[in-house]
């Protein structure tokens, strides 16, 4: 059976602990549980929130078409950047291809930090714009040409009326 040294703790099996002095001594397990007790682990961040916190990095990165890195981001490859680089998670390259991917479609009740949001613009019928969630019915994205990576409200009449979908390339959280 595999053994783990955890601190001065020495983890035996699932669920059990013993101290590594009575480990020599030849004493009982005791319950992770009350060994634990009041312990508090060191706080991971979870790759989605790598994501959503590089994304607030780069605000004020200018606007390219067909950019992919901090000299400049179209919509799209401003989310491939950030899942690739930050989460290990290779988006489609294209706006349409994200929304077209098998990735699970999210109500818009339902939207947490790290989902992509989907907009139609300029009156158009097909999804052509994309946006970083990060909560408080706020997103990330690069608009569009001579701007430069922002924050906006879904809740701005125009975001709100744009709007289509989101969906989830993310397990996390």
């Amino acid at each position: 059976m595999p053994s783990f040294l955890f601190g001065a703790l020495l983890w035996v099996s699932p669920g059990l602990f013993l101290s590594a002095h009575a480990a020599l001594d030849g004493a009982k397990p005791v319950s992770s549980a009350k060994v634990l007790k009041g312990l508090r682990p060191k706080a991971v961040r979870a790759p989605i929130d790598k994501v959503v916190g590089r994304a607030h990095q780069l605000i004020g990165t200018p606007y390219r078409w067909g950019g992919m890195s901090v000299n400049g981001f179209d919509c799209s490859g401003l989310l491939v950047y950030l899942f690739q680089q930050e989460a290990d998670i290779k988006l489609p390259r294209t706006t349409v291809g994200m929304r077209r991917s098998n990735a699970r479609t999210i109500e818009r009740k339902n939207l947490k930090p790290g989902d992509a949001v989907f907009f139609r613009r300029n009156g158009q019928n097909t999804v052509n714009h994309v946006g970083l969630y990060i909560g408080g019915d706020k997103f990330i994205h690069s608009p569009r040409s001579g701007k430069t990576v922002r924050i906006d409200s879904l809740s701005n009449s125009y975001w709100k009326k744009s709007y289509t979908l989101a969906k989830r390339f993310h397990t996390t959280r």
